[in-house]
């Protein structure tokens, strides 16, 4: 009906939707398209709905709650290519139960009252059930001189009702409608009737919104581009300084992205409204075409032959619907049984709400400002770091370099380039000259200059300038925060996807570069080969399980670091690579280059912000970046070994823990002190310990941890106990009973039930047991 009838907007009552159930709605908003949902709370029936295309910027108004009625009130607004707004108006749907009317009247007033101080423009669609067309009806009679004291008007002539009655209204202000059309339905869809309008818009903009900027890509452009790229020869000699190699690369991006514009240049692209959902077949194609066949011709004749004819078509047209539907869920879960990310995500596809919440960042916030804010929040870190007083001095580690020297990185051939491009995701940023799918279709003209560009970084030591941009674009952390907060936002940065590849060449060997000289920190098991959060979590909980069974009681230290992967200093990480892992030469040199003058810079809205130098931390979104903070961190191993105490380490997260008998617990009492100087060494190396996230919890046998309920442990000036603490995912308590997790893992397993059991009528026992299993 919607894509059919080019609906922008179809308001909806009496859904019949309880709350949290989407299923209905998430099956009749098409592609395109997004919705507002408001259900009755209480009891069954009701629950007003507004499915509205997505060139709308539509934002919920709350707080508007009614006894006698129901309401959704949203703010709609259509704007330009400019983000200008055309039109700008409160859009409410209501439904009001037949019953007692005083309380509406007051209400519903009440209502009128305060949206129209607030709204210019406006428009209320819903069932009344009023009969306005009744003139000795009192109610009728009672809303009509409501409407006119508030100087709205009610658009609506004709019955809307099978019973010839007008119960279904469309009520505007400051807004002219247009081609009022009144539809009646099938009996078995609904016994009212479909009421349609059109709002005229008189500016010249408005078609604009019809269409967005974009490039055309389709198989021919390979062969286009290859066509049309000039020739590449002075892409292939070889640079014999670093001046060249960042003019060559520089050239590459150049050459690239002036032909992709010329075969595939941005143009306005018409929006797709009429996009089908993917079960949409050519024989339930047909029998729709036949439907409206049938139903135009009825309407034309008013015959009482071709409504039967035309209510038949349309069961058999609804049957054929729901076998394909079936079918299309069918092949997908016999595709992906092995797949259990996927079954679920397709699960919630079809039960959860698909309409995201309105995540727009506010139009008073810039570029500028983000840039401005994500740097100077660093800085103040950085600041608040170097102001701490602490004994870093006495947190000095020796160092012990490997015999064997990393001097150079290994150049690379064309075999091995093409496999690591193939298997990289086809992510692509807004600093790659060619979109990485159409590089990776145009390998065979572009991998020689490509690899000659690699080869040359490692082998003169030096990152090109154009590997060492990023751009970063603001997130919200969670949607249910203030997007008018910049503290609410998180910087995601992107690099070149060459970049990228650039630094799998060079991890791949530091990998085994370090797995050979056994330089990897035995606790670390934070982007290592074969290691996870599950091997760190075995090995934590084993130990502590081995020391319960012993009748010891344990101690388990969580430590917090604040924005660790971001203050780190290039200075002491250079010394790292050089004094703990023997890195020189041409390879250390390639890290200088590396950590040097690299600069990022938010884009927003189609507006960049000025560029930003990187002066601390290892490069967000980089490969290397979480394999060198591993490297940076190598020194606090031994720190925390000199205290007798264990530990493991999952990245930034470092969990301590001692066990010691009952009667001993004195001993307990080295974790202080390791603490301090695990804080001593942090500082010291620009690592922020955030003493207020730190938890703690004691582990021991039941009979043995209820006498020492009152035990505190003094932490760096903070007395901190928890009963629980979640560690990489699993909460753990005192006991080692997982029994919190095992009930949070259960509730997440009856979620997922519970989603399934809303798709059972739609899915074949078999399908539903595969879904059922995996849950």
């Amino acid at each position: 009906m919607i894509t059919d009838n080019s609906f922008d907007v179809l308001c909806l009552t009496e859904t019949l939707l309880k709350p949290n159930d989407y299923i209905g709605l998430n099956e009749s908003t098409p592609p395109n398209y997004c919705y507002k949902h408001e259900p009755r709370q209480t009891g069954w029936g009701g629950g007003v709905a507004t499915i509205y295309s997505d060139i709308l910027s539509v934002t919920q108004k709350t707080g508007y709650r009614f006894k006698s009625f129901e309401i959704l009130l949203l703010n709609v607004t259509l704007s330009d290519m400019q983000k200008k707004s055309i039109v700008s108006l409160s859009l409410a749907t209501v439904y009001r139960p037949p019953g007692p009317y005083t309380e509406f009247l007051k209400e519903f007033g009440d209502f009128l009252s305060d949206m129209l101080v607030t709204a210019d423009k406006a428009l209320m669609f819903g069932d009344f059930n009023i009969h306005i067309d009744n003139t000795n009806d009192a109610l009728g009679l009672a809303f009509t001189n409501l409407l006119n004291c508030f100087g709205v008007k009610q658009n609506v002539t004709g019955p809307t009702h099978r019973f010839n009655h007008t119960l279904d209204l469309i009520i505007s202000h400051g807004i002219d409608l247009t081609d009022i059309d009144i539809v009646p339905q099938s009996d078995d869809v609904t016994d009212h009737f479909l009421i349609s309008c059109i709002l005229r818009i008189d500016d010249n903009n408005y078609m604009a919104s019809r269409y967005r900027p974009g490039r055309t890509i389709v198989p021919a452009t390979k062969d286009r581009f290859a066509n049309n790229l000039p020739d590449l020869s002075q892409l292939l000699c070889v640079p014999i300084n670093t001046h060249e190699l960042d003019k060559m690369t520089g050239n590459m991006g150049t050459t690239f992205s002036n032909t992709f514009v010329a075969v595939a240049p941005i143009k306005l692209k018409k929006v797709r409204e009429k996009r089908t959902v993917p079960w949409y077949n050519s024989n339930t194609h047909a029998l729709k075409k036949e439907t409206r066949s049938l139903e135009r011709k009825w309407r034309k004749t008013n015959l009482e032959v071709f409504r039967i004819a035309w209510k038949n078509s349309m069961s058999s047209y609804r049957q054929a619907l729901k076998t394909a539907r079936a079918e299309h869920i069918h092949k997908l879960i016999e595709n992906n049984q092995n797949n259990p990310r996927f079954l679920f995500s397709t699960v919630a596809r079809l039960t959860n709400n698909q309409t995201p919440p309105d995540l727009s960042i506010p139009s008073q916030l810039n570029s500028n400002d983000f840039m401005n804010f994500f740097t100077d929040k660093i800085d103040n870190i950085r600041n608040t770091i170097t102001n701490v007083d602490s004994t870093a001095s006495n947190t000095l580690v020796l160092s012990v370099a490997p015999k064997d020297k990393l001097q150079c990185f290994t150049t690379i051939g064309q075999e091995e380039l093409n496999k690591l491009i193939t298997a990289s995701k086809p992510t692509t940023c807004l600093l790659d000259p060619v979109p990485t799918k159409l590089l990776k279709e145009l390998l065979p003209v572009a991998e020689k200059p490509l690899l000659n560009i690699i080869n040359s970084s490692l082998s003169l030591g030096h990152i090109p300038k154009p590997f060492k941009l990023a751009v970063i674009k603001p997130l919200i952390k969670k949607p249910q925060l203030d997007p008018s907060e910049l503290a609410n936002y998180r910087p995601i940065s992107n690099l070149p996807f060459m970049s990228k590849i650039l630094e799998k060449v060079v991890s791949a060997q530091l990998c085994f570069y370090l797995q050979k000289n056994d330089l990897y920190e035995e606790f670390q098991s934070g982007f290592r080969p074969h290691h996870s959060t599950e091997t760190a979590l075995v090995k934590i909980t084993n130990d502590l399980l081995l020391a319960s069974d012993q009748g010891c009681i344990s101690l388990l230290v969580l430590l917090d670091l604040s924005a660790a992967f971001d203050t780190i200093d290039h200075d002491i990480l250079i010394d790292r690579l050089q004094n703990y892992t023997g890195i020189q030469g041409q390879a250390l040199r390639w890290f200088r280059s590396y950590l040097s003058d690299r600069y990022h810079f938010v884009y927003l809205n189609g507006e960049s912000s000025h560029l930003s130098p990187v002066k601390y931390g290892v490069p967000q979104g980089s490969v290397l970046g979480p394999l060198l903070f591993s490297i940076y961190m190598l020194p606090l191993g031994n720190i925390i070994r000199k205290y007798g105490i264990s530990f493991h380490c999952y990245a930034d997260d470092t969990q301590l823990y001692i066990s010691t008998r009952p009667d001993e617990t004195s001993k307990l009492s080295k974790l202080t002190e390791c603490v301090k100087n695990v804080k001593d060494w942090m500082t010291n190396n620009f690592l922020l310990l955030n003493s207020d996230k730190t938890e703690i919890l004691l582990i021991g046998p039941e009979n043995i941890t209820q006498n020492l309920v009152d035990y505190n442990l003094q932490l760096d000036g903070c007395i901190v106990t928890s009963s629980t603490v979640k560690n990489l995912g699993v909460i753990l308590d005192s006991n080692l009973s997982f029994e919190n997790h095992i009930s949070h893992v259960t509730k997440t397993a009856f979620f997922h039930l519970r989603n399934i059991a809303k798709l059972r009528n739609m899915l074949p026992v078999p399908d539903a047991e595969k879904l059922f299993m995996h849950s």
